[in-house]
C-alpha cells in the first residue's frame, strides 16, 4: 500500500510538473518564459530549457538578455548531448558576439561538441579533422586559457585516431598482398601499403612511438614482399631498397619488438643480393 501511495505521488508530481511546463510554453510573456528557461537550466532540465529558449530566441535577440540566452541555449543543447545542435549555436554565439563575455567558452565548447561526435576509426574522419582545426584555432587564440590543457589533450587523442585509421588502411593493403583489381594507386597492394604508411609517418610526426614503429615495419615488410614478387629485372634493386629500409628501421628502433623479423628480412634479402653478385662475377 505504501509503495502504491509513493508511486501515485510521483505520478501526480510529474503531471503537475508537465502541466506547469506546458503552461510556460503557452505563455505570451517572453520574459517569463526566459526566466523559466533559466530555472530549468539551473535544475539540470536541459531539454526543457533548450526547447523554451529555442522558441523565444528571435525575441530575446533584441533584448539585453540576447547574448546570455543564446549562450545558455547552446550550453543546454550541449548538456542534453545534442552536440551537433550545440556546436551550431556556439558558433552562432561567437560570430554574433565576437567580443561577448562568453566568447572564449563558446569557442572551446564548439570544438568540444565536435570532439564528442567523432566517429569510429573505421568511418570517415572529416568530422575529426574539423574538431582538430577548431581546437587548434582555440589554442592559438587563447594560449593562456584554463581550457588549453584539455584542448591539447583532445587534439592529441584525435590525431591518434587519424593515425590509427591510416595504419589500418596500410595494414589492409599489406594483408591483401597479391590480390588485384582493388589498388587505388595503380600498382600492387604492397606499393600502396608503402605509400600509405610513409604518408602517415610524414603527416603525423607526433604520433606515438609505438604506432610509428608499427607503420615503419609495414614499410619494411612491404618492400621485402614487393622485391620477392618482382620481375627479374627489378628484383635486385628492390631487395637493395628493402635492405636500406632495414637499416633505417633499426636505426630508428634499435630495441624494436619486431627486431627478429627485421633481421630475418635483412638476412634473406642480403643473401639474394650477394648471390646475384656472385653469379655476375662468375659470368665475368
Amino acid at each position: 500500500m505504501k509503495n502504491i501511495v509513493v508511486a501515485f505521488g510521483i505520478l501526480l508530481f510529474s503531471l503537475v510538473s508537465c502541466g506547469e511546463y506546458i503552461a510556460v510554453q503557452k505563455s505570451p510573456d517572453m520574459e517569463y518564459r526566459y526566466e523559466a528557461a533559466k530555472s530549468y537550466f539551473a535544475e539540470g532540465k536541459f531539454e526543457k530549457s533548450a526547447a523554451l529558449l529555442t522558441d523565444i530566441l528571435t525575441y530575446m535577440k533584441s533584448t539585453q538578455n540576447g547574448e546570455e540566452s543564446l549562450y545558455m541555449l547552446a550550453l543546454s543543447e550541449f548538456n542534453a548531448r545534442d552536440y551537433e545542435t550545440a556546436s551550431t549555436y556556439f558558433k552562432k554565439y561567437f560570430q554574433s558576439y565576437p567580443r561577448g563575455m562568453f566568447v572564449e567558452a563558446s569557442r572551446y565548447y564548439s570544438a568540444l561538441a565536435l570532439y564528442r561526435q567523432i566517429p569510429d576509426v573505421r568511418l570517415d574522419q572529416s568530422g575529426t579533422e574539423s574538431a582538430i582545426r577548431e581546437f587548434q584555432s582555440f589554442v592559438e587564440m587563447y594560449p593562456y586559457s584554463r581550457h588549453r590543457q584539455s584542448a591539447e589533450a583532445c587534439i592529441n587523442e584525435m590525431q591518434d585516431v587519424l593515425v590509427e585509421k591510416e595504419y589500418l588502411a596500410a595494414k589492409l593493403y599489406y594483408d591483401l598482398g597479391d590480390y588485384v583489381n582493388n589498388c587505388a594507386y595503380g600498382g600492387s597492394n604492397y606499393e600502396a601499403c608503402v605509400v600509405t604508411a610513409q604518408n602517415a609517418l610524414k603527416e603525423f610526426p607526433f604520433a606515438s612511438n609505438e604506432r610509428r614503429e608499427d607503420l615503419s615495419v609495414l614499410v619494411l615488410r612491404s618492400k621485402y614482399q614487393l622485391a620477392k614478387k618482382s620481375v627479374e629485372n627489378k628484383r635486385i634493386d628492390r631487395f637493395r631498397d628493402a635492405i636500406d629500409e632495414y637499416y633505417s628501421f633499426i636505426n630508428d628502433y634499435p630495441e624494436s619488438r619486431y627486431m627478429n623479423e627485421a633481421m630475418r628480412i635483412h638476412r634473406n634479402a642480403d643473401a639474394i643480393v650477394k648471390k646475384k653478385k656472385i653469379n655476375l662475377d662468375d659470368e665475368d
